[in-house]
């Protein structure tokens, strides 16, 4: 019967995950802020909504910037 990934090598003692513990350190501390904010609303209706607005204006921006450059013949640097 063939093993899975987690049962072979290094993997099954835990060795192999907790070789580099400041990797490890910086999962852990991911995961328990995820954890912690999971179950609580960051924003309010009206925050999130302000927001996604101002992310819309910025992105049609940086396109627009981005569309203009790519037909505008460049400076050139005297």
């Amino acid at each position: 019967m063939p093993q899975d990934s987690s049962q072979s090598g290094n993997a099954k003692d835990g060795t192999e995950r907790r070789s580099n513990p400041r990797l490890r350190e910086l999962v852990d501390e991911m995961l328990a802020s995820i954890r912690a904010s999971a179950n609580v609303e960051l924003w309010s209706p009206q925050e999130r909504a302000a927001c996604e607005a101002e992310m819309a204006r910025i992105m049609s921006t940086v396109r627009e910037h981005a569309m203009l450059r790519g037909r505008a013949p460049r400076s050139l640097k005297e």
